[in-house]
């Protein structure tokens, strides 16, 4: 049985709802349950997971939507009502909160800064907002449309003001992290990045090489685009030329479009600035091959590490990922060396529709693991273990426990720092000590992977 409850002029975070659907969905009886505001996007995603009703199809984008497909879904939408309820206690009381932009400024007339999290039908309206009241605007939220995306960046240019995103997910700014980030020191290292992960994973490996970062500009996957031309690394570029607290550049992206690619890099030969470029996959001289590689050049040192000499296996490698650009990374590193396998980025659209990303509730991977243990064909696992604000309290132990029983050889990474809450060096230990192979980084990880299995 279907049931939708609309709750009109309600907004909550889209994390805070994935998990109170994450709860419904563990009752008995309960097939499917999802939490949604109300938008064109959102109900086209809850109509093709068969969760929409003629009541929540009603429904407008300033409202909300519980739905639940069960025997009875009247206790689900009972704990809803309940646990939509409860407040935000420890939130509230360290947060001063307002519900318009202009009074926020009133509390903060000095910010310069303004971070999106918005359904994306709205967010680049907000942000709009922000570059107009003279704010830099870091968009987290997804789902803008491309031409939005150019349309703002461009106005930010000519504003001389920074758009950071959209789904843009991990920044440091001046020694603050924002979104998913870490603890990293403050340094003479500036970072911009198409990759949230790969900005988390070169950010930690300066740290644990001694160094540190003055910023770390997230411009948001789609930036190195044809169509959007490199417009927020291009601006990040000239903002950390003109800061003096930076030294070296670091610039990072998945496979950028070719002229996009060539125009970055005529940029960047130009700074008067050591610049150390990571385009994932291409194959100019003179850039870093991985994320590691980038940190090494960056600090000028290599990471102490001799790869355990593991047995070989039969089969292929299975790489069960939560960041997107570890996965790629990994992907190109088995795929160089001639092993058979997939790195499979479990934060891709298709696997977290209506639930929380990996990095916030790794236990999305447990069935993938399951199934991979079970695989014949597969000899090796291969994992990312992020830590940061944002992420999972405990994601070793949640992986821990997946792997329970298995007798297939399991290499992971720990991309952190030791100030992270989660702590590295205890998250590293844990899985040490429950048989799985710890390297110091991804790109270590998978080649350790690609030697057991070729």
């Amino acid at each position: 049985m279907l049931a939708n409850r609309v709750e009109r002029g309600r907004y909550l975070d889209s994390v805070a709802l994935m998990r109170i659907a994450r709860r419904l969905g563990e009752l008995p009886g309960v097939e499917a349950a999802a939490l949604m505001i109300g938008t064109p996007s959102n109900k086209a995603l809850l109509a093709d997971a068969r969760l929409l009703s003629a009541e929540g199809e009603a429904s407008e984008p300033n409202d909300l939507v519980i739905a639940v497909r069960a025997a009875d879904p009247g206790p689900a939408l009972e704990l809803a009502s309940r646990l939509l309820a409860e407040p935000a206690v420890e939130q509230a009381e360290r947060l001063r909160r307002t519900r318009t932009l202009e009074a926020g400024l009133a509390l903060e007339p000095q910010a310069n800064l303004a971070l999106i999290s918005v359904p994306g039908d709205f967010a680049a309206a907000e942000a709009r907002k922000a570059l107009e009241r003279g704010l830099h605007a870091m968009v987290f939220s997804d789902n803008v449309p491309l031409e939005d995306e150019v349309a703002l960046k461009r106005y930010a240019a000519a504003r001389g003001l920074l758009v950071m995103g959209p789904d843009c997910g991990t920044a440091l700014i001046g020694g603050a992290p924002l979104a998913f980030a870490n603890a990293v020191p403050r340094g003479d290292i500036g970072i911009v990045s198409a990759s949230g992960t790969g900005l988390q994973e070169v950010s930690c490996l300066i740290a644990r090489l001694g160094g540190g970062v003055s910023h770390g500009i997230g411009v948001g996957g789609r930036d190195l685009d044809e169509r959007v031309g490199a417009l927020g690394m291009l601006a990040a570029l000239d903002a950390l030329e003109a800061d003096g607290l930076t030294r070296t550049l670091v610039l990072i992206s998945k496979p950028p479009a070719p002229r996009v690619a060539r125009e970055v890099l005529e940029r960047a030969r130009r700074s008067a600035k050591r610049t150390v470029v990571c385009f994932l996959g291409a194959e100019e001289a003179g850039i870093a091959r991985t994320l590691t590689q980038a940190a090494e050049m960056a600090i000028g040192r290599k990471l102490d590490y001799t790869p355990p000499a593991l047995p070989k296996v039969r089969g292929a490698v299975r790489g069960l990922y939560c960041g997107g650009t570890l996965a790629a990374e990994a992907a190109l590193i088995l795929r160089n060396a001639g092993a058979p396998g997939e790195c499979v980025d479990l934060g891709d659209h298709r696997y977290t529709r209506s639930r929380p990303h990996p990095m916030i509730e790794p236990e999305l991977r447990n069935e993938h693991i399951a199934r991979a243990i079970a695989d014949a064909a597969v000899g090796v696992l291969l994992f990312d273990v992020v830590l940061g604000y944002g992420a999972h309290a405990d994601p070793a132990g949640v992986l821990i426990a997946a792997l329970k029983g298995a007798q297939k050889p399991a290499i992971a990474s720990v991309t952190g720092t030791e100030q992270d809450p989660q702590r590295w060096s205890l998250q590293a230990a844990a899985l040490r000590a429950a048989g799985v192979h710890v390297a110091p980084s991804n790109a270590h990880a998978a080649v350790l992977a690609a030697s057991v299995v070729s």
